[in-house]
């Protein structure tokens, strides 16, 4: 059973910075690829950034290109999202997800097969 566990969320002002972190176990870490995915209120879970197995191919959703940035630490078995620049629209429970049938990265919510429980972002304007 793979295990995620989410960690970094809070409260920030606009234009602030947060760093989550999740950790991972039960799985080969590096035989999984990792996803950031959030749902604000009253709205559906979508894509944010995913990562490779080696952690060399970064996806993102267009929404934080520029601002947000996903990494990995396969001795660690820790994914991170760095979010920069916050903005009011980013006020979201953050989730992290492990594709444990991916190679690249995926930005489609069926292919994730666990989850981690969640953490929220609020961002003040």
């Amino acid at each position: 059973q793979v295990q995620l566990v989410e960690s970094g969320g809070g409260m920030v002002q606009a234009g602030g910075s947060l760093r989550l972190s999740c950790a991972v176990s039960g799985s080969t870490f590096d035989d999984v690829v990792m996803g950031w995915f959030r749902q604000a209120a009253g709205k559906e879970r979508e894509f944010v950034a995913s990562i490779s197995r080696t952690g060399v191919i970064k996806n993102y959703a267009d929404s934080v290109k520029g601002r947000f940035t996903i990494s990995r630490d396969n001795v660690k078995n820790l994914v991170e999202l760095e979010m920069n620049s916050l903005k009011p629209e980013d006020t979201a429970v953050y989730y992290c997800a492990a594709d444990l049938g991916g190679i690249y990265g995926s930005s489609s919510y069926g292919d994730y097969d666990y989850w981690g429980q969640g953490t929220q972002v609020t961002v003040s304007s």
